[in-house]
């Protein structure tokens, strides 16, 4: 499985989103808002999951994190480059 749909699999799992399914949920699509519909708890939620997930931490800046939570593929990538030491 590739990385934008194993998240899209923990989105589901870890939001407990019933009826969602990965095909559902767009890779440029904004995960908060007009798109997916997310929130500010689901964020944190989210946050957690990463942690769990991938074991990596989200940083203090909020423009940042705005910025890295906005799609499936700004995920994807914040992923990427923290796993690689980036």
């Amino acid at each position: 499985m590739d990385r934008k749909n194993e998240l899209k699999e923990l989105i589901i799992k870890s939001l407990e989103l019933d009826g969602v399914t990965p095909d559902d949920i767009k890779d440029d699509e904004a995960l908060f808002g007009e798109g997916l519909g997310l929130d500010s708890i689901d964020a944190l939620e989210l946050g957690m999951a990463l942690k769990r997930e991938y074991n990596i931490s989200m940083d203090s800046d909020k423009e940042d994190n705005k910025k890295y939570f906005y799609s499936v593929e700004t995920l994807s990538q914040y992923i990427e480059d923290k796993l690689n030491g980036k």
